[in-house]
């Protein structure tokens, strides 16, 4: 399940916390992202049911710039766009080089 800006819903933490509905990955993701992004996250927070679904997001992903970009431009994901790869993207490429290479996947 490849989100808009390539990561792989399926196996985020997130995701799997909500789908599995475990409190203790909950709390163990909490921990992690805290150190990892350097900001305040708590288990409350860790409930999504991927980008794309209608249901509840990441609160992070729901206000994810390349998402909104993505709903906009009508596109199933940043590969589809006749923009990329644009300076948003590439930032966050960077930060998560496995989202390119699934994008690159999906141009093929």
């Amino acid at each position: 399940m490849i989100a808009y800006c390539g990561l792989d819903c399926s196996k985020c933490d997130a995701y799997i916390a909500t789908i599995e509905n475990s409190d203790t990955k909950r709390i163990k993701t909490a921990q992690k992202w805290s150190v990892m992004y350097k900001h305040d996250i708590t288990p409350e927070q860790i409930n999504c049911d991927s980008c794309k679904s209608g249901g509840t997001k990441f609160f992070h992903c729901n206000n994810c710039e390349i998402r909104q970009c993505c709903i906009s431009k009508n596109v199933d994901n940043c590969a589809a766009c006749n923009d990329y790869i644009c300076d948003t993207l590439a930032g966050f490429i960077e930060l998560a080089p496995q989202a390119g290479l699934a994008l690159e996947k999906l141009r093929q």
